[in-house]
């Protein structure tokens, strides 16, 4: 398997996340965690690239932490850490946090929402938001990352997919 590590698009992801303030740890992992090559520690994302399938996913995990308050991101991958976490709604605005991403990085959907993903609805995800349905924004809003249209439009700025900030507080 080649290493990722160094294509063109993990670059990009890497120094995006490094200039919002999101670690990346490199380690090596057991086969157990939830997405090969990848895990999430407290406040990082730990990634083995000798193991990394989908370097999407990167973005993806990365939503979590983003949209996890501050408090709660230092518990993550510890016992302190809810044991529902993430909750569904958490799922949805990871999703949309991922889009927002890939999107102000200039990647195409399909790196993030691959066919091997997303329980079989990648195709489906990447048409609503392809559509601006954006399926959970009025809780990605609640956390204070963005706007809707009818809020940026309120206060004269640019709605979803922009952000407002990368990082909840």
């Amino acid at each position: 398997m080649a290493n990722l590590k160094n294509t063109p698009e993990v670059i990009k992801v890497l120094h995006f996340l490094d200039a919002i303030g999101i670690p990346v740890v490199e380690k090596e992992l057991d086969d157990t965690t939830f997405l090969p090559g990848l895990a999430l520690g407290a406040n990082c994302i730990q990634i083995d690239f000798n193991k990394l399938l989908y370097p999407g996913d990167i973005l993806h995990e990365a939503g979590h932490l983003a949209v996890t308050t501050s408090e709660n991101r230092n518990n993550i991958g510890t016992p302190k850490m809810a044991s529902n976490w993430p909750t569904d709604g958490e799922e949805i605005i990871a999703m949309l946090w991922s889009y927002a991403a890939l999107t102000h990085l200039n990647l195409p959907a399909e790196f993030v929402f691959h066919p091997n993903g997303y329980k079989n609805q990648a195709s489906w995800l990447i048409e609503n938001y392809s559509n601006q349905n954006y399926i959970g924004l009025p809780l990605l809003e609640w956390t204070g990352l963005c706007l809707t249209k009818e809020q940026a439009d309120r206060e004269n700025t640019k709605p979803f997919p922009t952000m407002v900030k990368w990082v909840r507080d």
